[in-house]
């Protein structure tokens, strides 16, 4: 005879479960590979990074590090006007509490 199980769990948990899961191995497999894309660089601006480091030119290493600024805001930036609904409206539900 088969048993009657009284408490099924949910299908929505299940669901929960399985994409947990795959975010697990999203993780896993980003972690993984991170230091292989960290690993990269460009071979050019390597070069005359050690060549200016040789030479004493303080003002090529400070346009890099400002390059490198300028390149990491962008992203940030663009987000931040293509969401600025969805931000002014949040700021504002927290104003109201």
């Amino acid at each position: 005879m088969l048993k009657h199980i009284e408490n099924p769990p949910p299908v929505q948990l299940i669901r929960n479960f399985t994409l947990m899961k795959r975010a697990l191995l999203l993780i896993v497999v980003a972690l993984t590979f991170a230091d292989l894309a960290w690993g990269q660089g460009c071979s050019q601006c390597r070069m005359m990074s050690e060549q200016s480091s040789e030479l004493g030119e303080e003002s090529f290493t400070s346009n890099i590090n400002f390059g490198i600024l300028y390149l990491m805001a962008v992203p940030y930036l663009l987000i931040m006007f293509l969401f600025r609904k969805r931000i002014i409206g949040f700021f504002k539900g927290l104003r109201k509490g």
